[in-house]
């Protein structure tokens, strides 16, 4: 067994390659691409920080709230009619925009009921008996497992007669065709680059805007700084928690939304199991309990991995993300932009 595993280390590392020259020729198309991933990640890691934030505790079952919502915009499709096809359907922009607009805000209600249900049935019964924050991240794990596992054992008994089934990938249901809509030195920007760039942006700004500058922000803030402080002022923890699970879950939904736009074949139960774990990363990255933080984690993160892919193989993306990770820890413990927590900022 020991002599296998040798073996197979020996031969991973013989595949390590080191081509600089690929990453120069082709830097503005990597960077591109790996900023529409990022963008992703960053709208996942949203949902780490501020669940982080107020409760102090990493949710990794918040990577298979991403994937329900994933299946919600697919289910979204199906209500509408749509069906796996070869081509893409051809509806206009105004169809397109209110055909994904239905789907995603269908994606957004399962992630945010999935991620509020999660913190009724899995954290609270915790919190209400003290208990220590060990027992709140192994319920997070085994929820995650829970959940993915779930879906597992029931897709496959949907009735065959219907696209949704299955232990693997959805079929393709695709909407928008990605065309390159301006180029610059060498890299095309698409259609769907701009879409998932831009609504990431958004809907970040958003909630920062709204952690910062509104009423239930102040809520959030105070419970993320001092909770008994804050009940003494009447700030309704429970509920401040509450509402911190549902805008995780919905930001989550709708970064599925942009997921499947870009991927449109990575409909699987165990599909937000790795970039859940990226978008985690992503947010300590940046400064986990820092909104601005998890979105410059998210993107900065995108476009490195994209660069390992290039340079080392595509088989080492994954290893260079976690890399990049312990390397900026080692120099930042905090994260780039650090950690907002005691300055009751989430």
């Amino acid at each position: 067994m020991i002599a296998y595993a040798v073996a197979e280390t020996t031969t991973l590392a013989g595949n390590i390659g080191f081509d600089v020259g690929a990453l120069k020729g082709n830097f503005w198309s990597l960077t591109v691409d790996g900023l529409a991933y990022g963008a992703i990640y960053a709208l996942v890691a949203v949902g780490y920080t501020l669940v982080y934030g107020v409760l102090r505790l990493i949710n990794f079952a918040h990577s298979e709230v991403f994937m329900l919502g994933m299946f919600g915009v697919y289910v979204g499709l199906l209500i509408q009619g749509f069906s796996p096809r070869g081509d893409t359907y051809s509806m206009g922009i105004a169809g397109t925009i209110l055909a994904l607009g239905i789907a995603g805000l269908i994606g957004m209600a399962v992630s945010g009921s999935v991620a509020v249900g999660l913190e009724f049935i899995a954290y609270r019964p915790l919190r209400k008996r003290n208990a220590k924050p060990l027992a709140f991240l192994i319920t997070a794990i085994g929820m995650s497992f829970v959940l993915q596992e779930l879906v597992h054992y029931v897709l496959p008994k949907v009735p065959t007669k219907t696209p949704l089934g299955g232990s693997s990938a959805q079929p393709v249901i695709k909407l928008v065709d990605e065309k390159t809509e301006f180029s610059f030195w060498g890299a095309s920007v698409t259609n769907i680059t701009l879409i998932v760039v831009i609504s990431a942006l958004v809907l970040t700004t958003g909630a920062y805007y709204l952690v910062n500058k509104t009423r239930l922000g102040r809520g959030i803030r105070s419970v993320a700084q001092d909770p008994d402080a804050a009940q003494l002022m009447g700030v309704s923890r429970g509920r401040i928690i509450s509402v911190t699970f549902l805008i995780g879950g919905v930001l989550a939904g709708a970064a599925a939304l942009l997921y499947t736009l870009k991927i449109p074949n990575g409909i699987i139960y165990s599909g937000g199991f790795i970039l859940g774990i990226k978008a985690f990363c992503a947010a300590v990255l940046g400064g986990i309990g820092n909104i601005r933080g998890a979105l410059l984690g998210g993107l900065l993160l995108g476009v490195m991995e994209n660069y390992g892919s290039v340079v080392f193989g595509n088989q080492w993306k994954d290893v260079v993300a976690f890399a990049l990770l312990i390397l900026v820890l080692m120099f930042r413990p905090t994260g780039i932009l650090g950690e907002k927590l005691g300055k009751a900022r989430v």
